[in-house]
């Protein structure tokens, strides 16, 4: 299952690629004004590496949430006290994912 996960991220990061330095190509054989604010591959950059950082985290937090939520729910099956200690946790990994987004902003804006 993680082993499917991987490469269909490593397949989806591979045709962004692709489909972003082709739009590279046309912008550049389209583009006839001198003065650029970046260069097109900066900027193109900028989004593949927003992406990675966005795609990767919320995977790896769902693989965290999946995990620490199997293991909080057998707890509470048996233990329904454990609820308030267990749950907690899922929280943090899904903190992943928003600490991924948050950098994944933060590399567009800046």
């Amino acid at each position: 299952m993680n082993k499917k996960i991987f490469v269909l991220a490593a397949i989806l990061m591979v045709a962004g690629f692709f489909s972003l330095s082709a739009q590279n190509a046309e912008n550049v054989e389209s583009e006839t004004a001198v003065e650029q604010q970046a260069p097109a591959s900066t900027s193109s950059m900028k989004y593949v590496a927003a992406a990675v950082a966005v795609g990767l985290s919320c995977i790896a937090g769902g693989m965290a949430v999946g995990k620490i939520g199997v293991a909080a729910m057998g707890a509470m099956s048996e233990n329904a006290e454990l609820s308030g200690k267990a749950l907690p946790f899922v929280g943090l990994a899904e903190g992943i994912c928003l600490w991924g987004f948050l950098v994944g902003l933060l590399i567009i804006v800046l």
